[in-house]
């Protein structure tokens, strides 16, 4: 995971390594001061030698500049390394999600995966710069103080090897104890983010629904608990702070205690024991140790923190596609001609849930076939084979006598336009939503495309026409027009397959009608697919395919499907009687 995760520093691998150099320059500095100060009360103040005192006071001046400087670098040289890690980390993930079929992207929720470029980011980011910053420095600080503590007096510095074992299993202690409550909260933040998007996206809904107190209410639980494990992780980690104090207070009192005395002993002489120079040092050493020690425990703290987050990054970055183009890929599609030989398929890896079983079906070039069937029928999940947004679980696709998997999966997806009934507009202008269809498309190849989908005469109604401005979500539009501009969009790929899922089912009658006379009548060589709940929308079809329980229930004309076709009559007689009891 380490590994996976380092490699998006990228560019930024740099400034990693520097910071850290530029940390152990300034802990020597640091370092070195004290042990100066003590030569300079020894044998300078006390001995009254004011040519040393200025001296050694030059260098003390120019050390501590020197720690300044590499300070301000190593703090400058972290915060360039973190935000640009944590550019190249939300980077790597969006690129990966964007490689994603419909099967990896069911596993991960929508919700999941914005948390996790944002919140988690977050955490892992400010991980990171604690840990090439703080966790380089702790390490370094101990070691060269311990060194020189040491080598001042030997048995008062192993104080401090008592004090580092206990504030190890405390902290040990206090870790294993939060972990699981920090990766336990996590998951509730995905739940939270589901709840705000779905209570923003439908706001419409539950306000004409009267269920604002229900939404607060609702919202008010995954936040609660949100709020109870992120207390009662604080409450563990809380014992932190008195540890450290406990440590610190604890050896500095030891080491005033057996210094003094053993400052009377030796008369206050460096060089027959300790002087006050030597014990003023070594209080300093012990407060560049312990808190060293509690920068330590505050990078352990805030890696506990980020580790739930690092995994669940992890978990985004090494998820393959389970599309992927074959060694030798073909590029080109010969022709529209579709053929699906013993399909089935599951959206789960349980063979008794088949959603699609045995279908055997074959549509020839140009032809318009319409797809109908009750809801839960398989309708839709049986085109989404065709562009291969799914593969088959067993049999093969064939488009154009090919195998889709055999195809390069652009090139497929290229030639097979797939309009649904829920298909999104994304904030921009109306032309920059229709040029994801064809982005070299000219402006007479936009207006015939909007012209077939019966969306040219709306769009002139808006001020800026084309460069009218769409919403996000296209919040501003008609359910009609958005489904309108969804299939001029699909029409600019001149695909040589077309797929409109139930995707006029907003547009009034007539409407539709004078679509799909445009469409017979411009696109005579493209294989249509029209998915419809509405008789009215496939009649005039070539072949029309009822659908029931993933099976192929019925293949024929309108004519042959209402002498043969029990469902299809059911169907047909529902919408001829409802529709004379409304003109009624």
């Amino acid at each position: 995971m380490i590994r996976r995760l380092a490699a998006s520093l990228g560019e930024y691998r740099k400034d990693a390594v520097k910071t850290p150099v530029f940390v152990m320059c300034e802990v020597v500095m640091e370092v070195t001061i004290p042990f100066l100060m003590a030569g300079l009360i020894d044998f300078g103040i006390d001995a009254g030698n004011m040519d040393l005192v200025f001296r050694l006071g030059v260098v003390l001046l120019f050390l501590a500049l020197l720690s300044l400087f590499f300070g301000v670098q190593a703090g400058r040289s972290a915060a360039v390394a973190m935000a640009g890690f944590a550019k190249n980390l939300r980077r790597d993930m969006f690129h990966n999600v964007q490689t994603f079929s419909f099967a990896n992207i069911d596993k991960f929720s929508n919700s999941s995966i914005i948390t996790r470029l944002t919140t988690d980011v977050t955490h892992v980011q400010h991980a990171f710069q604690m840990i090439i910053r703080l966790a380089a420095r702790g390490p370094l600080m101990i070691i060269f103080s311990l060194s020189v503590a040491f080598s001042i007096d030997s048995r008062l510095s192993l104080v401090f090897l008592a004090a580092i074992p206990f504030l190890g299993v405390g902290l040990y202690i206090i870790m294993k104890k939060a972990f699981p409550v920090f990766r336990r909260v996590f998951k509730i933040y995905d739940s939270l983010n589901r709840i705000v998007q779905e209570n923003v996206r439908g706001i419409r809904v539950v306000k004409s629904h009267n269920r604002e107190e229900y939404e607060k209410e609702k919202f008010g639980h995954t936040s609660q608990a949100i709020f109870n494990d992120f207390s009662l992780a604080e409450k563990i980690i809380a014992f932190n702070m008195p540890l450290m104090q406990i440590s610190m207070y604890v050896s500095m009192l030891m080491i005033s205690w057996f210094g003094a005395r053993a400052i009377v002993a030796s008369g206050n002489n460096p060089l027959l024991g300790l002087s006050t120079g030597q014990l003023m040092s070594l209080m300093t050493y012990t407060m560049q140790i312990l808190m060293s020690l509690m920068m330590l425990s505050m990078v352990l703290v805030m890696i506990t923190i980020s580790r739930a987050s690092a995994e669940r990054i992890n978990e985004l970055l090494e998820e393959k596609s389970d599309l992927k183009n074959n060694e030798y890929p073909l590029f080109k599609v010969a022709a529209g001609e579709i053929c699906f030989e013993n399909v089935s398929f599951s959206y789960s890896k349980e063979a008794d849930k088949m959603c699609l079983k045995d279908i055997n079906l074959t549509i020839k070039p140009g032809q318009t076939i319409g797809i109908i069937g009750g809801t839960g029928s398989a309708k839709t999940t049986l085109v989404q084979l065709i562009p291969r947004l799914y593969d088959v679980s067993s049999g093969q696709v064939l488009v154009g006598g090919v195998d889709v998997r055999d195809y390069d999966l652009q090139s497929l997806r290229d030639q097979v336009a797939v309009v649904l009934q829920k298909n999104v507009l994304f904030t921009g202008t109306i032309k920059d939503n229709l040029l994801w269809g064809n982005r070299a498309a000219g402006d007479e190849e936009l207006v015939r495309a909007c012209k077939l989908a019966q969306a040219d005469d709306f769009i002139r109604s808006f001020p800026g026409q084309y460069d009218y401005h769409i919403e996000q979500g296209g919040a501003n539009l008609s359910g009609g027009q958005k489904q309108r501009l969804c299939l001029a969009r699909a029409l600019l790929k001149s695909p040589k397959i077309l797929i409109l899922d139930d995707s006029t089912s907003a547009v009034d009658t007539g409407t539709e009608a004078r679509i799909r006379r445009a469409l017979n009548r411009e696109l005579p060589g493209t294989t249509k697919l029209i998915i419809s709940q509405r008789v009215a929308s496939v009649e005039d079809a070539d072949k029309i395919i009822v659908m029931d329980d993933g099976k192929i229930s019925a293949v024929g004309t309108h004519e042959e499907l209402l002498e043969t076709c029990q469902i299809y009559q059911e169907v047909y007689q529902s919408q001829v009687e409802g529709g004379r009891s409304i003109a009624s």
